[in-house]
């Protein structure tokens, strides 16, 4: 087959084409591999060329500079220039050496005589991180394996030709790639089903987090943190808001090695200079952020864990030892322990989380509500998750409540959302503002509307803590919402039962005029 020719593009591609082109290129190891195999085959040659294209755009950005000075520079000094790694580091563009450039891997896309292409896309990933510090343990190197077809790897380095990540600087190519990178998680968290839920949280809800918590400064921090989604959409509410990037200092932690690589690369992807620990490790076990006093607790812990690194003589468990076999008070008693004076935390939780009395939960809970930690508890709509059919909420925790001590806030936003296919439903941007917005008003603070805030019946409610000690202690919003109000009908109750009679009457005559239809076709069929 002849290899199609590379490109020349002096465009960026656009988040659409990188999109379809992008997954088209997945759809090539589709059936030779998993899909968290080729999750990673794929993903890691996406940053590879990411980087090589950014690498690129800074070398002739080098050569313009210098060719502008002629007398000064000939083309020696232009060209060691060009090889300087601290002109690059000094733009925020890594450090590509020559066998790592995806010129030269599109030029071996079938591999050389002694090496392998999956060889030499190793190599590439190790020189990498060997030149970058940011990148140290973090790129895939399984591009040899047994389970990699090396004729379709060659094709998809062919076919990653035509994306192009350069144009309109750094900042603007990385926005891109990082666009790219989240549609892709999204779609493999959907083809590994429930597997895709330990690294992937959807972006409606993580966007409901983030705009009720406004993390706008100090340290924010997440326990689970998968491929460091909750991180990245922080980043992308300081844009929002039009604060300084450099305003939160990220510390994080993940389990799966895998996992903790996938986040590590989406940080770099996004600009984002975070302590994930120096390599993956379980948050019960082995506490990475032992001193860490977090403004800020984002996570989506995984649901319900039967088994988990336990020890009943752990210093987090102020409120209670959790039980044996679910570790959903372990992860909220962490996250406490981890929240500095003033801070806050949102938590992605099951909603039997909310009542459940099992294994000493209901009197961890009870403290937990009396020492005044909860701030608002907001019931999630159906299908947020592809990747389990479990009920979910969310819970806000605040240490300075400000007048609002001594309350807590019930959110149903049950009834919102939309579903984009049969399996999957999100939240509408406005939904997720009318949510903030309540929150916000009920804390006092300046609120996208400026309304104040207002008990809303099916939607929203105030509860005193003596009135959530009445109901148990259980925390799930509808005890305490109640149902919406009737809408007014403004129609005469004597046109209405007109108009109806109306429409049943022709709705009969259309019955009758339908059967006669029916019966003569049945006779001429006689």
């Amino acid at each position: 087959m002849a290899r199609p020719k590379k490109a020349e593009a002096a465009r960026p591609s656009t988040t659409k084409e990188l999109q379809d082109l992008l997954w088209a290129s997945a759809d090539k190891l589709r059936g030779s591999m998993d899909a968290s195999q080729y999750k990673d085959v794929v993903l890691g040659l996406v940053f590879l060329k990411y980087v090589s294209d950014a690498f690129d755009e800074r070398r002739q950005a080098i050569r313009a500079e210098l060719e502008a000075d002629p007398i000064a520079y000939d083309e020696d000094d232009i060209l060691a220039t060009m090889e300087d790694p601290d002109e690059f580091a000094g733009s925020g563009v890594f450090w590509v050496a020559a066998p790592a450039r995806w010129s030269f891997l599109a030029d071996h896309a079938r591999g050389t005589e002694t090496q392998t292409v999956g060889e030499l896309i190793n190599a590439a990933m190790i020189a990498l991180m060997g030149d970058n510090k940011a990148l140290a343990g973090t790129l895939p190197t399984i591009f040899n394996t047994e389970s990699v077809d090396q004729r379709r790897l060659g094709e998809l380095i062919d076919l990653l030709n035509s994306a192009h990540f350069a144009g309109e600087g750094a900042t603007k190519a990385r926005d891109l790639l990082g666009e790219v990178y989240e549609y892709f998680l999204g779609k493999f968290a959907a083809a590994e089903g429930k597997r895709g839920g330990e690294f992937y949280t959807p972006p409606s809800v993580v966007r409901v987090l983030v705009e009720m918590m406004r993390p706008e400064q100090g340290r924010i921090y997440d326990p689970c943190c998968g491929s460091g989604g909750m991180f990245v959409q922080a980043e992308k509410f300081l844009d929002a808001h039009h604060k300084n990037r450099t305003a939160l200092s990220v510390y994080g932690q993940e389990l799966n090695e895998r996992t903790w690589r996938m986040a590590r690369m989406n940080l770099a992807i996004h600009g984002i200079n975070g302590n994930l620990g120096a390599s993956w490790e379980d948050t019960f076990a082995n506490d990475l952020h032992p001193s860490l006093e977090a403004d800020f607790v984002l996570a989506n812990p995984p649901f319900n864990i039967k088994d988990w690194a336990r020890r009943e003589d752990d210093l987090r468990w102020r409120f209670g030892v959790p039980p044996a076999r679910n570790a959903n008070y372990a992860w909220l008693q962490h996250i406490i322990s981890k929240l500095a004076p003033g801070g806050q935390a949102g938590v992605v939780l099951a909603n039997g989380s909310m009542s459940s009395n099992s294994g000493g939960e209901g009197l961890i809970r009870a403290q937990i509500v009396e020492a005044d930690l909860v701030s608002c508890m907001v019931a999630l709509p159906t299908q947020l998750f592809r990747s389990t059919g479990i009920p979910v909420c969310l819970w806000f925790l605040h240490k300075a409540k400000g007048a609002r001590a001594g309350q807590v806030l019930f959110i149903d936003a049950r009834e919102l959302g939309r579903m984009v296919d049969r399996a999957e439903r999100v939240l509408e941007p406005k939904e997720i503002q009318s949510i903030a917005n309540t929150y916000h008003a009920w804390l006092g603070l300046p609120a996208a509307e400026g309304t104040p805030y207002a008990d809303v019946p099916g939607f929203c409610y105030s509860a005193s803590i003596a009135e959530v000690k009445d109901a148990d202690y259980a925390l799930t919003p509808g005890r305490y919402v109640g149902s919406p109000e009737p809408s007014e009908d403004a129609e005469d109750l004597d046109d209405k039962i007109a108009r109806l009679t109306a429409d049943l009457l022709a709705a009969m005559d259309e019955s009758q005029r339908l059967d006669a239809v029916v019966r003569e076709q049945l006779g001429r069929l006689g």
